[in-house]
């Protein structure tokens, strides 16, 4: 009787929950809001437009998922409290390119946690008490560290992808403009034919340009954002050529070669670094071998 009972409610969860997803599935006839029916026009510079426009997931998780929310929240407001930065990840998150914000990074991290600490569990279940406690912490810290280490390391390589794609860029607007066109086209011509991180980040300047922001405001919130040198030595001088109406051909031939030149001398630093790093093998293992073989033999002379 147990065993039919428990089948019984099986199945029914399992009816519900189909049930449930095909009605989340069926087409809503009430009409849609001002921002639903704007969003699909500010797609392009809008992430709250963007998320309006995603489509719905079925079942029942946006439910399970509203009934969790505050504990979530509060999860997200603990993590926030305990590592702190949070201006600081919200800044490697636009360097990154990620598409995630501060709120729903925290979330991954709280869950990156709590799968820390089960798998911690599970690694620790035939161990002690204490030396389980040990392990299930670490582990759980270790979870929620490390989205923050990959997004560190992501945000690094997006910044030395633009780092190096920025001299290509700078020379190809000035062959735009030397063509006759204006700074806005030859950045909007950059934009469509490059296939860089750089052509990705100025097709968003030129969307924006598009709504109304203007040029150079737009060029210095990018480069507030992303917080690289050249490129905000860029686009200082690119901005202050605009309003001061000097000729913009040669200010950014000369930003190029010096995006040129700064990258040669981070070559050469990387290189002197990569030689001191060799020299540790070369003293702690070659040399001593070196020595044993010359010194063996002689000892092995003098105790015959």
């Amino acid at each position: 009787m147990v065993r039919m009972t428990a089948w019984a409610i099986a199945c029914g969860v399992t009816l519900g929950l189909g049930l449930w997803m095909l009605v989340s599935l069926a087409p809503r006839w009430s009409r849609p809001r001002l921002a639903r029916r704007i969003a699909p026009y500010l797609a392009d510079v809008s992430e709250r437009a963007r998320e309006s426009l995603a489509p719905a997931s079925p079942g029942p998780l946006p439910v399970v998922g509203l009934a969790f929310a505050p504990l979530i929240e509060r999860g997200q407001r603990g993590l926030g409290w305990v590592l702190g930065g949070a201006a600081a990840t919200s800044r490697r998150l636009r360097q990154s390119g990620s598409t995630l914000d501060l709120a729903a990074f925290r979330s991954r991290q709280l869950l990156a946690g709590v799968a820390g600490a089960a798998v911690g569990l599970a690694a620790g279940w035939v161990a002690p008490i204490g030396i389980r406690v040990v392990i299930v912490a670490l582990a759980g810290v270790g979870g929620v560290l490390l989205p923050d280490r990959l997004l560190q390391r992501s945000a690094r390589r997006r910044l030395a992808r633009l780092e190096e794609e920025l001299p290509v860029v700078l020379e190809f607007l000035t062959l735009c403009i030397s063509a006759g066109e204006s700074v806005l086209d030859g950045t909007r011509r950059v934009a469509r034919i490059g296939h860089g991180e750089l052509s990705r980040e100025l097709a968003g300047v030129v969307a924006s340009v598009g709504t109304g922001l203007q040029f150079g405001e737009t060029l210095g919130a990018l480069a507030r954002e992303l917080e690289l040198p050249a490129l905000t030595r860029a686009v200082d001088q690119l901005v202050g050529a605009l309003d001061r109406g000097t000729p913009l051909v040669e200010v950014l031939r000369a930003q190029a070669q010096d995006a040129r030149d700064e990258a040669k001398r981070r070559l050469l630093e990387s290189g002197g670094k990569k030689e001191i790093g060799m020299l540790v093998p070369l003293v702690f293992l070659i040399l001593p071998v070196t020595i044993a073989f010359a010194i063996f033999p002689g000892l092995v002379v003098l105790e015959l």
